[in-house]
């Protein structure tokens, strides 16, 4: 009777550690699931896209970026960033880069931002005496603040590296629209 019980005992510990087993690799399936889950329910998607047209000039842009939400007041991203500009005779341009966004929250409607883009430039102008090629890098870190309501924030950005007649942007203070889904 003594064997019996042991074998028994030695079953039934048998049998509640594969059921703990089976519910421990079942639960951590279901955690793993909702953390797949979870990732992709805090990712937005958003961007830009530009398109311009003038007597012989012609500019288009497209700028895809996505942001994760870290929690309420924060959020980082990426985008990617490309532009073709073209003045005839005169002057035609391609950019190309990417760019990473920090997004702080401190209220539900103030958005402040740190963003560093990163662009190759290659530009092409038609002088007298024929084509000049520049091609260069341009590096750009923005400081910007926005009213945000939804999921729309409008603001404006500063870039603290901007020097004169350098670069490709015009000046250093940028408006600024951004959407995200």
């Amino acid at each position: 009777m003594k064997k019996n019980f042991a074998n028994n005992l030695t079953f039934l510990a048998l049998f509640v550690f594969l059921i703990s087993a089976i519910n421990l690799v079942s639960a951590q399936n279901s955690e793993e699931n909702k953390t797949k889950s979870n990732f992709w329910n805090k990712v937005q998607f958003g961007g830009g896209l530009g398109l311009g047209f003038g007597s012989g000039y012609t500019n288009f842009s497209i700028s895809p970026s996505a942001i994760y939400n870290i929690n309420n007041y924060f959020a980082t991203g990426v985008g990617l960033q490309y532009a073709y500009v073209r003045e005839k005779n005169v002057y035609t341009a391609n950019l190309y880069g990417g760019s990473i966004i920090g997004l702080f929250n401190p209220l539900e409607e103030i958005q402040l931002s740190v963003e560093v883009e990163q662009l190759k430039v290659n530009n092409s102008f038609n002088t007298d005496y024929g084509k000049v090629h520049d091609d260069f890098w341009n590096t750009a870190l923005f400081l910007g603040a926005g009213y945000r309501t939804s999921n729309v924030t409008i603001g404006a950005k500063y870039n603290v590296l901007y020097k004169d007649n350098q670069g490709v942007y015009a000046d250093a203070l940028m408006p600024f629209i951004r959407i995200y889904f």
